[in-house]
């Protein structure tokens, strides 16, 4: 096994054959992303892509996942929290990703709910939670921690989701997971050299080794426009060898790699 072979990727879709595809490809994690609340007024703005994905969706996705686990991402906590994990659970969801929460109480009353039934991910992508998470992190319970820097960087009045990921903010996050030996993530992943991207993604894959991460989403921009066209089997191939390919480059390379990317930022916000 090797760092590339053993991380964890996640895809959102409600798509059955783009589920089906995920599965055969080696995809470790396949499902719905049902958050809604306070989302289309948080990111309409920006414009950004807004999940249509709906619960009775999720049998169909389910049926085409024969090794992937079936996840989640649920609302924040609300009113109903307790009745939407457990029809998630008893429909075989195995992991669950709690959104945009900012207190302790708040990722302590979603552990409550899901009770040890599922793997629980805390989805640390508001400011709040991450300057509380020293105090996060100690609660018993959290199989994962997943930085999203898209709302991350919405909450924090930043210029754009590379910032959080450039400035050394992501760097002291994830030393306090590393620390306290939770497992842990960030952001997503294109394909490896593809040229539509305004950042080159060989840059992107050098910062999970680099900052010690082990898993991360399957970015939409991996399987658009046409997951037919694609050979999904290889391109998923192609990014754990990325993976390992950094892995392997050592502490020097990555950190030249970090540079580079700063550059390549400021040039494309300029």
């Amino acid at each position: 096994m090797s760092y590339g072979s053993d991380f964890v990727l996640t895809l959102f879709t409600n798509n059955p054959e783009l589920a089906k595809a995920g599965n055969a490809a080696g995809i470790n994690r396949i499902g719905l992303d049902l958050e809604r609340m306070g989302k289309e007024y948080r990111q309409e703005a920006k414009k950004a892509w807004i999940s249509n994905h709906q619960v009775h969706e999720l049998e169909a996705v389910r049926d085409q996942l024969m090794q992937s686990a079936l996840f989640v991402r649920t609302n924040p906590i609300y009113a109903g929290s307790r009745d939407e994990i457990n029809y998630l659970i008893d429909q075989g969801v195995t992991v669950l990703m709690l959104p945009m929460f900012r207190t302790v109480k708040e990722a302590a009353t979603f552990i409550e709910f899901v009770d040890g039934r599922a793997f629980v991910s805390l989805l640390v992508e508001t400011a709040a939670a991450a300057i509380r998470l020293h105090e996060i992190i100690k609660l018993p319970g959290i199989d994962e921690i997943h930085f999203g820097l898209n709302d991350m960087y919405l909450d924090m009045k930043l210029a754009n989701h590379f910032e959080v990921l450039t400035s050394g903010f992501l760097d002291r996050l994830t030393d306090i997971a590393s620390t306290a030996g939770v497992p842990y993530g960030f952001a997503g992943i294109g394909r490896p050299n593809d040229s539509r991207l305004p950042i080159p993604s060989d840059l992107i894959y050098a910062q999970y080794p680099r900052l010690g991460a082990t898993r991360a989403l399957v970015a939409r921009v991996f399987y658009t426009p046409d997951f037919h066209a694609l050979n999904l089997t290889h391109e998923v191939n192609a990014a754990r060898a990325m993976l390992d390919h950094w892995h392997q480059a050592g502490a020097d390379r990555q950190a030249a790699a970090l540079e580079l990317l700063r550059t390549k930022v400021a040039e494309w916000v300029a």
